[in-house]
Formats: C-alpha cells, sequence, structure tokens
C-alpha cells in the first residue's frame, strides 16, 4: 500500500501509532554516540538519545505525537533523523538542517520522510546575510513544498533574520521563547522587537527550554511566566507550541521532560488554551494531517 507521500508503508517499521492527535511536543532530538559530527560545533553528547527513548519518554507522560529537530552538532546529514521518522511515520515530523542549495530532490525526499520545515540554527555564528545559510532558490523550494523555516538565535538578532524570511514568502517559527538575553529578560530589546512580529501573522514561538535563557539551571520561572505573559498577549495561543527539548542537551544534570510539562501547566492553567497550544497548531503546522 502507498501513502498520499509515495513511500511504501510495508517497508517502514510501526512504532506505536496513536491515531488522535492529544498532544505534540514539538522539539527533541535523536543521536546515538559514534554518528559524523559537524567541524564547527559548540557541543558533542557522550551518551545516545535513541527513538526508542524517545518514545518511551512520550508514553510515559501522555504525548502522542512528537517533532525531531536536527540537532547542531550533527550537521547537514539528517540521515539518523530521517531514519527515525520513517520508523513511526504517523507520529513524528521532523525539521531538518540543510545545505545552502539544497536541490528539490533531496527536499522532497525529506518531504516523503515527515520533514515539515528547516532549521536556521545561528546561536554562535556571525551575522551574515540570509543568502549566506540558504539560497533564495532553495528557499523557494521550501516554500513550495509549504514547510516553514525555524529560527534559533539571541533574541538581539531576530528581526535581522526573520524579516528577510517573511519578505521571501515563508513562515517562521522561533526557537526558545525567542533567546532573550539572560541578564535582561523581557527587557531585552530584541524580545519586544520579536513581539511586534506577531502582527504579521506568519510567525510562531515555541514556548520549550526556558533554562537556556536563566543564568542559573533551575532558578525561579518568575522571568519564564513574565516571557510567556508577554507572548501570550502578543501572539495569542494560536501561535504558541510547547517543546520539551529533550534531551536537553548540555542542562541533562538539571531537566528533565516531566519538568518541562509541569512549567508548561503552570503558564497554562486552562485546558482548553493548554489543548490550543499543545496540539491544535502543531497538528496544522507540522502537517499532521498529510499520512
Amino acid at each position: 500500500m502507498m501513502e498520499k507521500s509515495g513511500i511504501d508503508t510495508s517497508q517502514r517499521q510501526a512504532v506505536h501509532r496513536p491515531a488522535h492527535i492529544a498532544s505534540v511536543d514539538t522539539h527533541a532530538h535523536v543521536f546515538e554516540r559514534g554518528l559524523p559530527l559537524a567541524q564547527q560545533r559548540r557541543y558533542a553528547p557522550d551518551y545516545d538519545a535513541t527513538l526508542d527513548a524517545y518514545l518511551a519518554q512520550l508514553d510515559a507522560h501522555g504525548v502522542s505525537h512528537g517533532v525531531l529537530v536536527q540537532p547542531s552538532f550533527l550537521g547537514t546529514d539528517c540521515s539518523y533523523m530521517l531514519d527515525a521518522l520513517r520508523r513511526a511515520p504517523q507520529r513524528l515530523r521532523g525539521v531538518a538542517v540543510i545545505e545552502r542549495d539544497c536541490q528539490i530532490d533531496t527536499l522532497t525526499e525529506m518531504a516523503n520522510a515527515g520533514i515539515a520545515g528547516i532549521r536556521l540554527n545561528l546561536i554562535g555564528h556571525a551575522d551574515q546575510p540570509l543568502d549566506r545559510w540558504v539560497s533564495a532558490q532553495t528557499l523557494a523550494h521550501v516554500r513550495d513544498l509549504k514547510w516553514h523555516v525555524e529560527v534559533h538565535a539571541e533574541a538581539a538578532r531576530l528581526q535581522g533574520i526573520v524579516e528577510p524570511l517573511l519578505e521571501a514568502g515563508m513562515n517562521v517559527v522561533v526557537d526558545h521563547f525567542g533567546r532573550p538575553d539572560p541578564n535582561l529578560g523581557i527587557r531585552d530589546a530584541g524580545f519586544r522587537r520579536l513581539l511586534e512580529l506577531a502582527d504579521t501573522q506568519r510567525v510562531w514561538v515555541k514556548v520549550s527550554a526556558a533554562y537556556r535563557n536563566r543564568r542559573r539551571p533551575r532558578s525561579h520561572d518568575k522571568g519564564v511566566h513574565a516571557a510567556f505573559h508577554l507572548l501570550k498577549s502578543a501572539f495569542g495561543v494560536h501561535r504558541l507550541m510547547w517543546g520539551s527539548d529533550w534531551p536537553h542537551t548540555q542542562f541533562e544534570a538539571d531537566e528533565d521532560f516531566a519538568h518541562a510539562i509541569e512549567l508548561l501547566r503552570a503558564l497554562l492553567p486552562v485546558e482548553d488554551e493548554r489543548k490550543v497550544v499543545l496540539a491544535d497548531t502543531p497538528a496544522t503546522l507540522y502537517m499532521f494531517d498529510v499520512v
């Protein structure tokens, strides 16, 4: 039997296939030791974070679906993540990191495996024009596939990255609360400019990895609540999504999946609003209805 995507389902290994989209973790990573690493990287884990381990986390916490994001230390070699997506095609979607001049055949193959967007992870990189990271032709292919572009960058740099993407007709997802400066929090001018981008109606923000915006691990969540309140007021719940950031790279000793869910429930105590963030919005953006 062939799926609409053109992939032979008889060749896939079925791994936990819940039909109902009750909740989506929109940000997680899978990898193993020994995989080829990117030459330029900030970090390389010394442990395995396998698909089976991730699915066990989803099951343990009652999360029905997940989105795998290519980790920066694996560069543009997405083969491990693509294999994971093919093992759980109904339960997972993915966000890839691609070459600047990625061809349509490669992108189409990724789409068939479950990729729904590309990521620009610019943490640690110098400011460069958008064309340095992705060519206009490749971006046009991404747009034609109805994918989005996920941006991971410090809040101070977001406007200069997001606005050219919007001008190119792209939908944009901003990672990890927008990454305000931990020393400034909601006073970060870049974070304030991110709030203004809500008016475009083509920007979404992931409520994920709050710990990456703190000065100290597991410090008080007051700043997180303040940032979330402003994001909710600007974007509304329909343009916010939640992610666990499993396995919490570089923060493994202090964070876990349960705490990520606990924080979301504290930020969004109203069940109807939480359902929009957890299920309705990501189900559409990550094209979980395309099978």
